[in-house]
């Protein structure tokens, strides 16, 4: 069988797929259901220095071939999950990833310090939800807001640094150009499309915060181009993600440039989706008498 294993930042994957924050929990639902250390890693559900209720009102509407979504950050916060979720986490013998997002730069700097002494093995901050009133995506929009916010928390973070990049930033060679020369050491990308839906019956949007995160397979031409944008744009490793569903999506992303995949919705349409698209990466590997699946990221 070909290898399915990744090195990235000097961490080992024992394959490239990792269960997307915001659709996975901390896992231990999922872990009911298959073991998730098959898994190359979990990203946790975004995290914020305090807890968060989230939004209220409608959180979820289908799309056709996608999913809205308006949580708002939902979390039990970053003490909360050092202290609860990390122990349970780390029992699944896999990477794991703590997803931190922030409505103020002082917010994302307290949360990396309380990341720093934690055993999470790498940080994405996350400069690019869409989904709560402050902070989030404004940070990921401008390049140069996204390069001072990089810059401050590289500053002071102790452990590997991955931005999470929005597809509504300005320009996103740019955006991922600015990211690496603050020092981010990985990106990933795409988060949500900023997205609408409309009642027609109640005359009035469907979600209180009327705009929402569109996710599923409707975004992933869009994710796969950006994906290789950014890929081109810069020497450090990425993380592709947006609209995975099957083995031949994720290679469609490594083959654009990205190391590791990241699979969100499709969790929610077959809970063991991620066995499958393990399996199918390693069956088409085998077909195609690819030894190694790093000899084909960023082939084209």
């Amino acid at each position: 069988m070909a290898n399915m294993k990744i090195c990235f930042l000097d961490k080992i994957f024992k394959n490239p797929v990792v269960a997307a924050s915001g659709t996975f929990g901390f896992g231990e639902e999922y872990n009911e259901i298959y073991d998730v250390g098959i898994l190359g890693g979990i990203s946790s559900k975004g995290l914020t220095l305090r807890g968060k209720t989230g939004n209220s009102g409608i959180r979820l509407w289908e799309t056709p071939m996608g999913l809205m979504n308006s949580i708002g950050l939902q979390n039990p916060g970053v003490e909360s999950f050092i202290s609860q979720e990390m122990e349970k986490m780390k029992t699944y013998n896999t990477n794991i990833i703590a997803n931190l997002g922030g409505g103020t730069l002082e917010d994302y700097l307290e949360g990396v310090r309380l990341l720093n002494n934690s055993d999470v093995d790498i940080i994405e901050l996350n400069i690019s939800c869409p989904n709560v009133k402050a902070g989030g995506m404004a940070f990921g929009i401008k390049s140069e807001v996204a390069y001072e916010t990089v810059k401050a928390v590289k500053e002071i973070c102790e452990k590997p640094l991955m931005v999470k990049l929005s597809p509504n930033a300005e320009n996103i060679s740019e955006m991922a150009a600015a990211c690496e020369e603050a020092g981010a050491e990985a990106l990933s990308l795409i988060n949500t499309l900023n997205a609408m839906a409309i009642d027609i019956y109640q005359r009035k949007a469907v979600f209180n915060n009327t705009y929402a995160g569109l996710s599923g397979p409707a975004v992933k031409p869009v994710a796969l181009r950006m994906v290789h944008q950014a890929a081109k744009a810069v020497e450090i490793p990425v993380c592709g993600m947006g609209g995975i569903s099957s083995g031949k999506d994720a290679i469609e992303f490594i083959m654009a440039g990205a190391s590791l995949v990241q699979v969100g919705t499709a969790n929610f349409v077959k809970a063991d989706i991620c066995v499958d698209i393990i399996r199918e990466m390693e069956e088409f590997l085998d077909a195609e008498g690819i030894k190694d699946i790093t000899d084909i990221i960023g082939i084209v």
